[in-house]
């Protein structure tokens, strides 16, 4: 096929500019409709070398307008929806559950109600493993590992993948759902647990780690995730979900050491805090299925990708200080209780958050309770702390999975 035209919403986040500039730098002959509200995490400098042309157009919009919607999908012969679009942060969920199931179910709902009425030839909805739960020490997450959010933000995601289904078996539309694992690489906002790393490590700051730090993730190079979705779009059956993992569990202890080593900062820089309560103790994708039926491999390694990834946040310093500069009101005291109060003074450290899975089945034991207040407060998860920048505090939260 060619000459199409994709709609991908949530264009300018992390995965989302990936995925744009990978299918543009493949297949200029396609053309890229954009569509993204531009919210805290949403980026233009995203898109940087991305300026609209013939087979590039970026359209400020909510997936949850409607008539915003209708208009576009009038106006334009939409052949694939590649839907990124959603509120991705745990915290923010416990603090503010409304809007996330408000953008992720029914925006989704509502960008799946133009699909069918326009006669989209495949709907591509992008989800992640936190729907699926926690693990213990062994076993992975399949497509049939039964949906068990445990967060708001994770319960959004399970609902819309819902909604996605159904719109297939009832409609008959052409939906496709993947769920990725912690995604890392160039232009990750600097709440995730790598950048927030790599970030404090170049200015000298401590890198606190939860716990005993030995809760493992299982890390997908962003390019690999981006190859992934496009063998979906091409060979993925309708009504089918495919897993996308790239193979590499760490334990977040050895992801901070191993970003240390390749900026040549000691790990006396680590600084062992109190756990959070419910901390989900490993998430793994079983990617088999992906892999035999349509063929696809990831292709990065770890080492490779962490030093390209640090070597990115190097020479883009102005790209990540600007982020610091401009990020929400969010945190919590590092003593373990939450705060009504908006902000907190300029020497206080805030909570950061390395996103993960819901938790359901095993779990490490929460230490000092917790409880989240106003919606400017919330939780985290699973490496802590960075003083406020510009009297900001900052979140981390870990891999992006959408």
């Amino acid at each position: 096929m060619s000459g199409r035209t994709l709609l991908v919403t949530g264009g300018m986040g992390f995965i989302g500019s990936n995925f744009v500039r990978y299918w543009l730098e493949r297949r200029p002959q396609d053309r890229v409709i954009n569509l993204d509200a531009l919210t805290y995490a949403g980026n233009t400098d995203n898109a940087a070398g991305l300026p609209d042309s013939a087979n590039y157009h970026f359209v400020r919009g909510d997936i949850t307008d409607q008539q915003q919607l209708k208009q576009l999908f009038t106006q334009e012969l939409i052949h694939t929806v590649v839907n990124f679009a959603a509120e991705s942060h745990v915290d923010r969920s416990i603090g503010d559950p409304g809007i996330f199931v408000r953008t992720n179910v029914l925006g989704t709902q509502c960008l799946l109600d133009q699909a069918r009425v326009h006669g989209v030839m495949r709907f591509v909805h992008i989800s992640t493993d936190e729907v699926y739960g926690t693990l213990g020490q062994e076993g992975k997450f399949t497509e049939s590992t039964p949906l068990a959010p445990n967060s708001p933000y994770s319960a959004s995601k399970a609902g819309s993948d819902l909604v996605a289904r159904a719109y297939y078996e009832t409609f008959g539309l052409p939906v496709i759902i993947t769920r990725c694992s912690n995604n890392y690489g160039p232009y990750q906002y600097p709440e995730k647990l790598i950048p927030a790393v790599i970030t404090r490590a170049l200015q000298d700051e401590p890198v606190p780690v939860y716990g005993n730090g030995l809760n493992v993730r299982d890390w997908l190079h962003v390019e690999d995730h981006c190859s992934a979705i496009e063998a979906v779009i091409e060979r993925g059956v309708p009504g089918e979900v495919y897993n996308i993992g790239g193979g590499n569990e760490q334990t977040n202890l050895q992801m901070v050491r191993r970003i240390l080593a390749e900026l040549g900062k000691p790990e006396t820089v680590i600084q062992f805090v109190a756990d959070r309560p419910g901390h989900d103790l490993r998430y793994a994708i079983d990617a088999r299925k992906i892999e035999r039926e349509l063929g696809w491999q990831p292709s990065y390694q770890l080492a490779e990708g962490i030093r390209r990834t640090v070597e990115w946040y190097v020479s883009h310093r102005a790209w990540w200080n600007k982020s610091l500069v401009t990020q929400p009101q969010l945190g919590r005291p590092a003593t373990g209780t939450a705060s009504g109060a908006p902000n907190m003074p300029h020497n206080t450290s805030a909570v950061v958050d390395v996103q993960h899975a819901p938790a359901t089945g095993q779990r490490q034991q929460p230490g000092s309770a917790h409880t989240a207040s106003a919606p400017a407060m919330a939780t985290a998860d699973d490496i802590l702390t960075r003083p406020a920048v510009s009297n900001r505090p900052i979140m981390m939260n870990g891999g992006d999975t959408p």
